[in-house]
């Protein structure tokens, strides 16, 4: 057998392309005394990931360059060599761009009796925990407000807009295209839905909220804040778990002017927060209970693209940075 591994052949300069990564194969690994052997069977594409190509300072290493590329895996157990497990059960973990990998018990999350595993890594997973905790502690929705989040029909946006539903709010949405608008408001149950690409996108942000914005989530910035800006109300939240706009981007040129976001948070009083959500593991459970309850009642739907073979990965990972997909992105591998 062979290991099929999507490494970083080199590290981006601007946009990433096709040629920042490289398909290899090497041998599978043994697993030794207290290890399972583990195949991949959904990986999670996410834009956290083109942090890690850079060497820039974050919050968490990088990947090398050589090395295989992070994300998190729905993975089948192909041979247990550690107690409580045997071939065929599914986990979490992380095995990144590859098909095989090894990992110790304690690295892996059983996933008995999912109906659909790979929503581990989708809205009872990471995205799905970011939206909660983002929106209800760090945002701190009251009936009757409204709640703005941009990307509102990706793996988070998607989730929060539904979750303001459900606390008595106005959801509204921001998102590229006609056909993401009509999701997020048809599907999704969205009150409105803006276009950022709309050359009147202000006046019809404006239009949307006419109360003005009491909590902004936050994962795209540049000019779609920009526009956020002048609609907040007093005393307004804004939750930061991503800035998208701002990965590609040279300083200076993601078309914010600092000095009137500080002038905003000041006249304003905004209370702005970012949050990186494995800091608060100890609320997994919590938000694991309520958002399955949703799925069960149908309060919250939920969308994947699903991508066929590892191969076509770094393609997809394209596509998502630039928008294309609705929904959570997954990589059948």
């Amino acid at each position: 057998m062979q290991n099929r591994r999507i490494v970083l052949a080199s590290r981006p300069e601007g946009p990433v392309g096709l040629e920042n990564f490289r398909l290899e194969t090497a041998a599978v690994p043994r697993p030794g005394e207290g290890e399972l052997l583990l195949r991949t069977r959904w990986l999670s594409l996410d834009p956290y990931m083109r942090g890690r190509m850079s060497a820039a300072r974050s919050y968490a290493p990088p990947v090398e360059v050589g090395a295989v590329m992070v994300g998190g895996t729905v993975s089948e157990v192909v041979e247990a060599r550690a107690e409580g497990f045997a071939p065929g059960d599914l986990v979490l973990s992380s095995n990144g761009w590859q098909d095989y990998a090894i990992a110790r018990p304690g690295a892996v999350t059983r996933l008995d009796g999912l109906k659909l595993p790979s929503y581990a890594l989708g809205v009872l997973g990471m995205p799905g925990f970011t939206a909660w905790h983002g929106l209800l502690q760090v945002g701190r929705p009251r009936a009757g407000e409204t709640v703005v989040v941009a990307a509102a029909t990706g793996a988070v946006g998607s989730v929060v807009g539904q979750i303001a539903r459900i606390r008595g709010c106005r959801a509204v949405g921001i998102a590229g295209g006609a056909d993401k608008g009509r999701h997020a408001v048809e599907t999704l149950g969205f009150d409105a839905c803006v276009d950022h690409r709309d050359p009147d996108f202000r006046q019809k942000l404006k239009e949307a909220c006419p109360e003005g914005i009491d909590v902004y989530f936050e994962n795209v910035g540049g000019k779609v804040l920009d526009m956020v800006l002048p609609r907040l109300n007093d005393g307004a939240r804004i939750p930061v778990c991503g800035v998208i706009s701002a990965y590609n981007a040279e300083p200076g040129d993601d078309g914010l002017d600092a000095s009137r976001l500080l002038r905003t948070i000041l006249v304003h009083r905004v209370a702005v927060q970012g949050f990186l959500i494995n800091d608060h593991a100890a609320e997994a459970p919590a938000f694991r209970a309520e958002m399955q309850a949703w799925l069960d009642s149908g309060q919250v739907r939920y969308a994947e693209h699903r991508v066929p073979g590892l191969e076509a990965a770094p393609q997809a990972f394209l596509d998502l940075l630039q928008g294309r997909h609705i929904g959570k992105v997954v990589v059948e591998a």
